[in-house]
């Protein structure tokens, strides 16, 4: 729970250095670039601090292992193929993992830091989905309640502001929803099969792959980048590194149906109080109503 914690403050940090940076008109690429930079560079750095590629041999081909795996003849991938498999999902996670920022940055500057943030996380329905999906994983009556809560908040902050007005599709949160829930789930698939003493080459993966799609799109831009774009993409990296690194180490002990409710709804809540507190930021009666349903709707998850 401790690790659990840390996690979850990680995560509402990012929310709210991102409201500091679309404040200050800063180059958006720019700072992604330099998360991604700061994030794969500390993995990179744990990797060869931990030694994790001595002594590895290959008992057996991936496949062959992943097969077995798949007929449920093993429960866990060896260290080989651990690497591998982190290698693998780390690489498809960095394009939803960019994605996602890109996302978060411009819905904090559409529609605030606090719905962004409540938005961000509502995308545990995202594993929910898949755990159903892939591993049978049936919510009770009681988290079917929280799912329909949480889809009840979705609608809510589409609809329109006054009734003669069309419903308002609102593109940039339902993208980060959709894409930040996709990155949550691949800290959950990695876990699902690999030894976590590896963690390290998968969240490198990621960051690494991340870094090269940002830096592409930074330089295609053309756009003047400037010291503080810099910084606050470093300021960035490391919460981003370690809210992935500490809700993977709080999967060995909580339940998956216990952590990400509980990282998903106390982001929300330090989310709403910094974006309250620090910038002022006011939300309408829709978007509050949303917020709650959306922490009822964890709770009950559950």
């Amino acid at each position: 729970m401790f690790f659990l914690f840390l996690a979850t403050l990680c995560s509402s940090l990012i929310a709210l250095i991102f409201k500091y940076a679309e404040n200050s008109n800063t180059n958006r690429y720019a700072i992604t670039s330099s998360n991604y930079f700061i994030a794969f560079s500390t993995s990179l750095f744990m990797i060869f601090y931990k030694g994790l590629f001595k002594n590895i041999t290959k008992e057996n081909t991936f496949l062959n292992e992943f097969k077995l795996l798949h007929s449920n003849n093993i429960h866990t991938l060896s260290p080989y193929s651990s690497i591998i498999w982190g290698v693998i999902v780390g690489s498809i996670a960095g394009i939803f993992f960019f994605l996602s920022f890109i996302f978060y940055q411009k819905s904090v500057k559409e529609n605030g830091v606090g719905i962004s943030g409540t938005f961000a996380k509502l995308g545990i329905l995202i594993p929910m989905i898949f755990s159903i999906i892939l591993w049978n994983e049936l919510p009770s009556f009681i988290q079917w309640i929280g799912i329909i809560l949480s889809m009840a908040s979705i609608i809510i902050v589409n609809l329109p502001n006054n009734m003669e007005d069309r419903f308002n599709y609102n593109k940039s949160l339902i993208l980060l929803f959709i894409l930040g829930g996709m990155a949550e789930f691949s800290n959950k698939i990695y876990q699902k099969y690999a030894l976590n003493e590896f963690k390290d080459i998968f969240l490198f993966s990621v960051f690494f792959v991340a870094f090269l799609i940002s830096i592409y799109y930074t330089l295609k831009q053309k756009n003047k980048i400037t010291k503080k774009d810099i910084l606050t993409g470093f300021a960035v990296g490391i919460p981003n590194l370690f809210s992935s690194y500490f809700l993977i180490l709080s999967l060995e002990s909580v339940k998956t149906s216990v952590a990400f409710p509980i990282y998903s709804a106390g982001s929300i809540v330090l989310i709403n109080i910094g974006g309250f507190f620090i910038f002022k930021e006011k939300l309408s009666n829709k978007n509050k109503l949303a917020i709650i349903l959306t922490i009822i709707a964890l709770v009950l998850i559950n």
